[in-house]
């Protein structure tokens, strides 16, 4: 699997576990399957639902800051990668 930096954490809301992500590469979509990673932050889940200014989105682009809920605590500062599994390989057909 790839993962590439997509952001980081600058903010956490504990009473609705909400973390607000600052997208400082490429785009980040609902579908989309995160790692946060910090100090003491370690962990992966699937992007259910994303919210800029209370209004819910599909996609936040580089630059947005995105309130993303999420299944553990997650720190100022911790950074947010997007997983992307490798292409299946296809088994070589038949040639002749």
């Amino acid at each position: 699997m790839d993962e590439q930096l997509i952001g980081k954490v600058t903010h956490y809301f504990p009473q609705i576990e909400v973390a607000a992500v600052e997208v400082t590469a490429d785009e980040l979509r609902i579908g989309d399957t995160i790692r946060v990673l910090g100090a003491t932050s370690n962990f992966t889940q699937h992007v259910h639902s994303m919210e800029i200014d209370y209004t819910p989105v599909e996609a936040a682009t580089t630059g947005q800051i995105v309130g993303i809920q999420v299944a553990e605590r997650a720190r100022v500062k911790d950074l947010v990668f997007r997983i992307r599994a490798h292409p299946a390989t296809e088994p070589p057909g038949d040639t002749g």
